[in-house]
């Protein structure tokens, strides 16, 4: 039997920390944090939004919204903002603070990748076409590898099938590798092609900050040179 595990919970409390940060009341806060979160995916469906984060603070809701069109999201002189806060405000009846985070390669962004190939198969672009130009995107963005995979009525085909694209190295049993992953659906004519990638982006040395996942991912990822290289400087100074 296979062993197949998220790659993503798969490193939590090593490299990624936690999409939702609160503490007591579980069955209370968990609820509601799906409910905002099914808000916002359906509200911004067309903004290209990939991960929603959520932070509270007593009776108020930090709410951090990564977007590849931060600008659209905003509107004009922060109308739509405003409008959205509003909206809000009336599932969760808090204090709503929103903040955008712009995602400046979305090429390299597992949930958008995915997203993109399910959009252009819902209108009837070729499979083979759409997952070539996510691997050729992601590899010219210095991605050291991606991994898609589909599966369902290919093309209309009687018979469901799943086919596997890979173009370099995912390490998925190496807990230090930087991989994104995400899967997306498409409801075409036929049925429900389901869409799975991962992108290898690096790897992660040392102890980061759980609890900032911006931060994290705005560091640059030290090579294994590199950390060779900063050892030999530490030990030639003592």
């Amino acid at each position: 039997m296979g062993h197949k595990v998220n790659t993503l919970s798969n490193r939590l409390g090593l490299i990624f920390g936690w999409q939702s940060l609160w503490s007591n009341n579980y069955p209370e806060r968990i609820k509601e944090d799906f409910k905002l979160r099914k808000y916002l995916e359906n509200r911004l469906a067309k903004y290209n939004v990939s991960r929603i984060y959520i932070e509270r603070n007593l009776n108020r809701v930090n709410i951090t919204i990564s977007t590849s069109r931060p600008a659209m999201i905003i509107g004009k002189g922060g109308e739509e903002v405003e409008k959205l806060k509003k909206e809000l405000k009336v599932l969760t009846k808090k204090v709503i603070q929103i903040n955008i985070f712009e995602i400046k390669n979305p090429e390299l962004d597992a949930v958008l990748v995915a997203k993109t190939i399910a959009r252009k198969l819902e209108n009837k672009f070729s499979y083979k076409k759409a997952i070539k130009i996510g691997l050729a995107a992601a590899l010219r963005f210095n991605a050291e590898g991606i991994k898609i995979k589909i599966s369902g009525r290919l093309n209309g085909a009687e018979m469901a099938r799943t086919e596997t694209y890979k173009e370099g190295r995912i390490p998925l049993s190496t807990f230090r590798a930087d991989i994104d992953y995400s899967m997306a659906e498409a409801h075409t004519n036929y049925g429900i092609i389901g869409i799975k990638v991962w992108i290898m982006k690096g790897e992660i040395y040392g102890k980061k900050d759980m609890y900032n996942f911006f931060k994290l991912r705005s560091k640059k990822k030290n090579s294994y040179k590199e950390k060779k290289r900063r050892n030999r400087q530490e030990e030639f100074q003592i």
